[in-house]
């Protein structure tokens, strides 16, 4: 996956989130939809669906079909993600990459369990604020960097989300 598109979509649902709009989409692909299942069982996004150009209706959408997938209409696909807020504050306040296009940080699992404990491992600053996360592509796909330092596998780093 290009990190370029990742920065795109890092940006986009910060601004989304500020904007206060309930629903948004971003470009299908198999990392940014197991990027947005990795920030929903984090809390920082409500529900993630699969769709085409138009957005599913809200009322429907734990119960949502898509299409199915044909040649005609890859190049649409496109992934609903509902916003999540909390006392009128976004809960996604600030989503910024790690990793840039032009360098790719890799970490092991030491690493990744310094930055856990709050404390800095190379160029990347720890964990310091509550609901800090970090998220990380493993071969195992996305994961939190929590569930790295427990999993006891490293990766590159992606974004970093408050």
């Amino acid at each position: 996956m290009s990190l370029v598109h990742l920065a795109n979509v890092c940006s986009h649902l910060q601004n989304a989130s500020k904007a206060r709009l309930g629903l948004t989409s971003i470009p299908s692909s198999k990392q940014l939809l197991s990027l947005s299942l990795a920030l929903q069982s984090a809390g920082f996004i409500q529900t993630v669906a699969r769709g085409g150009l138009t957005p599913p209706r809200l009322e429907s959408l734990s119960t949502y079909v898509p299409e199915p997938v044909t040649q005609e209409n890859i190049s649409t696909r496109r992934l609903w993600l509902g916003l999540k807020y909390f006392d009128n504050e976004p809960v996604l306040r600030n989503m910024s990459m790690v990793s840039k296009p032009t360098k790719r940080i890799w970490m092991d699992v030491e690493g990744l369990g310094r930055i856990v404990r709050g404390r800095e491992a190379g160029f990347v600053k720890g964990l310091t604020r509550p609901g800090e996360c970090i998220f990380v592509t493993t071969d195992r796909g996305v994961l939190e960097a929590r569930e790295c330092v427990e999993r006891k596998i490293g990766g590159m780093l992606l974004c970093r989300v408050i």
